[in-house]
């Protein structure tokens, strides 16, 4: 008899060496300085976007870090109430229109939302752009964050005044910002 593989186990043994090489989330994610020892290149990878854009290293990754936990591949929890379920995929939670206009404009046309670099160059991008449309400060983690999510047109209206649940959330990225600026300040 003839060891022969059939579609359906090489599809199994395809999956499987897909799953083996993804890259699994940090184990602390608390520390900045742990995450980055963990993960060797994520550090140089956000310091190139904090050099191309002026989003400091610990606003790009707190950000990161309420969107994703520094999942890959994480999408948002289905929601059956809604007709239309986000497109929102990836480190950053970049949702298909915005990631198209990114790779436009930033000439990044293989960037892809599940790589660290690209995620980290995408908000970097969508950071600064906060800053030339409605004057945020790249430092200021909080209306940074209101602007990454309600867009920038939701911004300038002020929805997230009538959000308290996304009002709380923005003074978290704040809180987590300054905590991973001052842990970056010992190990850096």
């Amino acid at each position: 008899m003839r060891n022969v593989l059939t579609p359906r186990l090489c599809l199994a043994i395809l999956l499987l060496l897909i799953n083996a090489c993804s890259i699994t989330p940090p184990q602390n994610k608390e520390n900045i300085c742990a995450l980055f020892s963990e993960q060797g290149d994520w550090y140089d990878a956000a310091l190139a976007t904090q050099q191309r854009w002026g989003v400091p290293v610990h606003v790009q990754m707190a950000i990161m870090f309420q969107e994703s936990s520094f999942i890959a591949d994480a999408r948002p929890p289905f929601n059956p109430a809604r007709e239309i379920q986000s497109s929102a995929f990836g480190y950053a939670q970049a949702k298909d229109e915005t990631w198209e206009h990114f790779l436009h404009h930033s000439h990044r046309a293989s960037a892809d939302r599940d790589n660290f670099a690209d995620a980290s160059d995408f908000i970097g991008w969508y950071c600064n752009l906060s800053y030339q449309k409605l004057n945020v400060s790249k430092w200021d983690a909080s209306n940074l964050y209101l602007a990454y999510h309600e867009g920038h047109g939701g911004y300038a209206r002020q929805t997230f005044l009538k959000k308290d649940w996304l009002m709380r959330t923005a003074k978290k990225v704040a809180w987590r910002a300054n905590n991973y600026r001052d842990q970056l300040s010992r190990c850096e």
